[in-house]
């Protein structure tokens, strides 16, 4: 059976303020891949609505028990209806955007009945609703708006787990702990002789964005450390972030969506990750889609590890009405039914009400244990978050060199320059202090790199490029992506992420390569060679305006992938792709 404790409520970075903390923890350029919002798509619905801001993990469960509650038209006690509309994001940016609303009703910009206000949050895990509350509690002392974790439902829950393929969960499964294992080996032959011999790579969210990933990197120092989570200090963190390092050496990418990370394990094979730190739902989802002849995967489970526990958080606070109140609280009473838990365990997750049968996909067959034994972690003290995520940023974390093409044909003229530039303004000024990047403009001719530190002074060099960029002339797209490929080659950094970032608003004119000469090409710096270059593209602007297949050929064929935007949406695409790096 699974030991649960409680989770210790949990005050932390406390020299900070709110929108600063939250900044940090959510903002790394702003992705890796962010989890796509997904607001409600139920029909059309009349009365009072009941928005509930959720976790990725918590989606699904959200859109299907919205859809089965309004079809039973439900009610408050005076009549009026209700109904109950979904939307989720990253577990960092509920936090972030239920305080940055708060601030603005503290401000006087925004009253307490503004639309923009949710009536119901949860996060995927109670180290950022811990955060919720602390935070919330600096903005307005002794109100106690955000309820303490314990009266806070559980929904569900899912535990971090380390994804595999099977032949390889069995050298894992031997060790004493896998993290300190990832820090000491390189081979899974060493984890087991019969193993293949593959080579360990690994990944996992960032974690100043996913929860996935900060309780990742809170169990890496509890284990490499031999500590509990609450047990450790801030010296144990500088004592033993040298061993995170070597941990983090075998990252292959990061992001701030665990479901993208796990479906890019999937399609990607086990050269591209080998093992990734990860919900136990999704090692259930890799396989309930996995066909016949497709990989399976596995999840080994530690001794110790987070329950990743997702709770309904009603607040009590100005800009939750008396109805608003009322009705979330039969919202919350028809989430925790039985027959409304069973969606959740039919997604994967487990109940958060006891009593409910698990169903068929806990089983080896979807490969998980229905039972597995691990002590249940509580969240570290506030100033000791604060020193692992200085160290993860400043120390751990594997460094980037990212070459960034940037597509600047006479198309681009106007405000599609004007957009890209802030965006690429933004990007640079938050380089981090290992990231590198190779800033590469092309029309019909391709320029020289510029070569970016994420140092005061490196970032001074981008800023300038940047102010000179001026569209003209045609599009050499398919010859710029080989270009930087080649220059990534020539140039490359070991131990180090190396990337291509394409930004393009037009189709290829006047490459001397077509797209299959690209990508028989690109195969040769792929993830199964020793360069593990990968390639992301952005298609920017209007459908029509590029060939999106081309771009997603070039992405995928290098274990990336491709996104499009807009002048309204490119600053968030290029931040969430900042965060892969």
């Amino acid at each position: 059976m699974i030991k649960r404790q409680n989770l210790a409520f949990s005050r932390y970075l406390t020299s900070v303020t709110p929108l600063t903390v939250l900044s940090t923890l959510v903002f790394l350029g702003a992705c890796g891949q962010q989890p796509q919002q997904q607001g409600s798509q139920q029909p059309r619905q009349q009365g009072l609505e009941v928005k509930f801001l959720v976790g990725s993990d918590l989606a699904q469960f959200c859109q299907q028990a919205a859809t089965k509650l309004n079809q039973s038209q439900p009610k408050l006690a005076n009549g009026e209806a209700f109904y109950l509309s979904c939307e989720a994001k990253g577990s960092g940016d509920v936090v972030q955007t239920i305080l940055s609303l708060a601030q603005q009703y503290q401000n006087g910009t925004l009253k307490a009945d503004a639309p923009e206000f949710p009536t119901l949050l949860s996060v995927d895990g109670e180290i950022y609703q811990s955060q919720l509350i602390y935070q919330m509690n600096k903005l307005f002392p002794g109100q106690n708006y955000i309820p303490e974790i314990t009266d806070s439902p559980l929904i569900a829950y899912s535990p971090m787990v380390f994804m595999t393929t099977a032949d390889l969960a069995k050298g894992l499964e031997k060790v004493e702990d896998p993290f300190v294992a990832l820090a000491k080996l390189d081979n899974y032959r060493q984890l087991d002789p019969k193993a293949p011999p593959l080579p360990i790579t690994y990944v996992h969210t960032a974690p100043t964005r996913s929860n996935s990933g900060l309780q990742t990197l809170v169990a890496q120092f509890a284990a490499v450390a031999g500590k509990r989570p609450e047990d450790l200090t801030v010296a144990d963190v500088e004592k033993y972030q040298g061993q995170i390092q070597q941990i983090q050496s075998k990252i292959t990418r990061y992001g701030t969506s665990t479901a993208s990370l796990a479906q890019s394990m999937v399609a990607n094979g086990p050269f591209w990750a080998s093992v990734a730190s990860v919900y136990e739902s999704l090692v259930i989802a890799a396989n309930s889609q996995a066909g016949s002849n497709q990989t399976r995967y596995q999840a080994v489970y530690p001794k110790a590890t987070f329950s990743s526990n997702m709770r309904a958080i009603l607040a009590n606070a100005p800009w939750i009405s008396d109805r608003e109140k009322e009705a979330a609280e039969k919202v919350i009473e028809f989430i925790l039914l039985p027959e409304t838990q069973q969606i959740a365990t039919d997604l994967g997750l487990r109940p958060g009400v006891p009593g409910v049968a698990l169903g068929s996909k806990f089983s080896a067959e979807f490969g998980v244990n229905p039972q597995p034994t691990y002590d249940s972690y509580r969240s570290p003290q506030p100033e000791v978050v604060e020193a692992m995520l200085k160290s993860w940023q400043n120390y751990a974390k594997k460094p980037s060199q990212v070459a960034v093409v940037i597509d600047t044909s006479g198309s681009m003229e106007g405000q599609k320059l004007t957009s890209v530039k802030n965006t690429l303004l933004n990007y640079v000024q938050n380089l981090g202090p290992k990231e590198r990047i190779a800033l590469i403009s092309f029309n019909s001719v391709i320029n020289e790199p510029v070569i970016i530190e994420g140092t005061p002074q490196g970032r001074d060099r981008g800023i300038e490029f940047i102010g000179q960029l001026r569209s003209s002339g045609g599009t050499r797209l398919y010859d710029s992506a080989l270009y930087a490929r080649n220059w990534l080659s020539q140039n490359l950094r070991t131990d180090t992420i190396n990337a291509v970032l394409i930004l393009t608003d037009g189709e290829d004119s006047g490459s001397q390569i077509n797209l299959d000469q690209l990508e028989q090409e690109l195969q040769k710096s792929g993830f199964s060679s020793d360069q593990r270059i990968a390639f992301f593209t952005i298609g920017y602007g209007k459908e029509g305006e590029f060939n999106p297949q081309a771009l997603q050929k070039i992405a995928e064929v290098n274990g990336g992938y491709y996104r499009q935007g807009d002048p309204a949406t490119i600053s968030t695409v290029m931040g969430d792709l900042q965060v892969e790096f």
